[in-house]
């Protein structure tokens, strides 16, 4: 059996191999969403269809919605071209719970799909729908980039500011363009949320959409007034998303394709995106958004996501980022990757490692954790330890987590060490944090502890970080001037770690697991046993 909107109708097939089909009338869903379109999503990943779009899926099937998602992808047509399009917009879920079980069900909450290099004219006309109440996106904190790290404008983006609306071709343009023909069209209110994991997610989508809507008006591709609409009318609500959605495993195809479904096999596209017929993924789930719409939204807090205001938002999104979870991760990776390891799972057997993130977590983290109020960090951090990261279900890989950590140490751990610094605590009391830092250094040299080389995950950065590591090898008694610039400099970890009290002891402990064989473990041992 293929997953395909014909093959929905062999319900004795689908309860057989149970997966739970949408108990609603889809086709009349998707007339319904095209005449009156209500909510667009950017960025239709993993963890769209693993979460808002299921989520969509629960008000339909309640009775609640009568119109499901429209998704747009902007940066790699081919998710578009072989994961939605011949499965008529189809996912099926795999919920892979700590106590064994899996939950399977077919998500159809997607009305339509798009590529917005294809199909932008369908998208104006979306744009222009006065139902539309909200876009949402989910495209990696790189997807909101304008500037480069001098802080000058990408050269696309000043490209579409000096040719205007009619053609951008920047993503981040193109966004700007769809709103322009929404202002052309009744400048009707709409809320524009960012559901990526970058602090203040709403203020860096609204900078964004300021800067081009400006420029445009300065070169009199639009006038005043769709600046006063970007100001006024649309909403930048902050939010914060929580749910960790693996790349397809190939266990969770090979269960599909028992099942019978044909078909189910993953593939990378050529922009390196990992995507499937299926999304795997865990139980948990989190979302809290701003309440900023000011053309309505869908009844999402029915289904458990939380609305509040701006501050609440800002210290969910600090408790996690900064201390209950994503530090945790970040440690897993490094010394995961260090440690040869290929799964979180198996990270969390390892007594060395739990001790790591519980000294990250508790010892170091929750004495200047944000309490956000509606959630308790401790429980938040006690969920993650005891049953999040131990899920032996889900095929989460340090490698993955591993992306991109330049640019996720500075909030993940910077912002741990600033706490510290402005409630005048001292940072040199501090051994966990730095251990991560300096396993980080040892991971960039991509030789693990038992002296082999692996391949570091990408990063913006790694080309610049490993150029000034060059000359560092594995061996006693190193001298590494090169780190201290590196370690000096706030770009990286938030401070300047010279003066923060930890300079030193990083380079220690980076000296120490350069000593040979297995003194990556040994630093490791040292650090959490004293």
């Amino acid at each position: 059996m293929k997953l395909n909107a014909q093959s929905l109708n062999n319900t004795p097939f689908w309860e057989k191999a149970g997966i739970a089909l949408p108990r609603f009338d889809r086709e009349k869903m998707i007339i319904a969403t095209k005449a009156a379109p209500k909510w667009i999503h950017f960025g239709p990943g993993n963890i769209f269809r693993a979460f808002p779009a299921a989520m969509m899926q629960q008000l339909i099937e309640q009775g609640l919605e009568t119109t499901g998602i429209i998704v747009a992808e902007g940066y790699d047509g081919e998710i578009i071209d072989k994961c939605f399009s011949p499965l008529d917009n189809l996912t099926i879920l795999v919920t892979l719970k700590a106590d064994g079980t899996t939950e399977k069900k077919v998500i159809a909450s997607i009305a339509a799909s798009y590529r917005m290099d294809n199909d932008y004219e369908a998208l104006k006309e979306i744009f222009k729908a006065p139902a539309l109440q909200m876009a949402s996106f989910t495209i990696t904190e790189k997807g909101y980039s304008i500037t480069g790290r001098d802080g000058t404008l990408l050269p696309n983006i000043t490209e579409d500011i000096n040719k205007g609306p009619a053609s951008p071709k920047s993503y981040l343009g193109q966004i700007a363009g769809l709103l322009f023909e929404r202002y052309k069209n009744g400048a009707v209110p709409l809320a524009m949320v960012s559901m990526d994991n970058c602090s203040h997610n709403g203020d860096i989508l609204f900078a964004a959409m300021e800067t081009i809507t400006k420029g445009w008006v300065d070169n009199n591709f639009a006038n005043t007034g769709f600046l006063d609409y970007i100001r006024s009318k649309v909403s930048f609500p902050w939010s914060m998303i929580d749910k960790i959605t693996p790349r397809p495993d190939e266990s969770v195809q090979g269960m599909l394709v028992s099942a019978g479904l044909e078909d189910m096999q993953g593939f990378v596209t050529a922009k390196n995106t990992y995507v499937a017929p299926f999304v795997n993924a865990e139980e948990t789930q989190y979302l809290i958004i701003e309440d900023q719409f000011p053309n309505g939204r869908p009844a999402l807090d029915k289904t458990g996501v939380l609305f509040t205001d701006k501050e609440t938002v800002d210290r969910v999104e600090k408790m996690k980022v900064c201390t209950c979870l994503n530090p945790l991760h970040t440690s897993l990776a490094v010394f995961g990757c260090l440690l040869g390891y290929t799964r979180i799972s198996e990270e969390m057997k390892d007594a060395d490692l739990v001790k790591l993130i519980k000294g990250v977590g508790y010892i170091e983290g929750l004495p200047v954790v944000t309490d956000p109020g509606i959630i308790k960090p401790k429980d938040f951090i006690d969920q993650v330890i005891n049953v999040r990261l131990p899920n032996p279900f889900m095929p989460d890989a340090p490698q993955r987590i591993a992306m991109d950590t330049s640019l996720k140490i500075p909030i993940r751990f910077g912002e741990t060490l600033k706490e510290y610094i402005k409630t005048g605590r001292s940072c040199s009391n501090l051994k966990f944090i730095p251990l991560v830092f300096a396993g980080w250094l040892r991971y960039l040299l991509g030789i693990d502890d038992n002296g082999n080389p692996f391949e570091v995950s990408p990063d913006p950065q790694y080309e610049t970080l490993s150029t000034a590591l060059t000359g560092i090898t594995l061996g006693p008694d190193q001298l590494c001037p090169q780190v201290k610039p590196i370690l000096s400099n706030p770009a990286f970890f938030g401070v300047n770690l010279y003066e923060a009290g930890l300079g030193e002891k990083v380079e220690e402990l980076f000296k120490q697991m350069l000593a040979g064989s297995g003194a990556v473990r040994k630093a490791l041992k040292n650090t959490v046993i004293t």
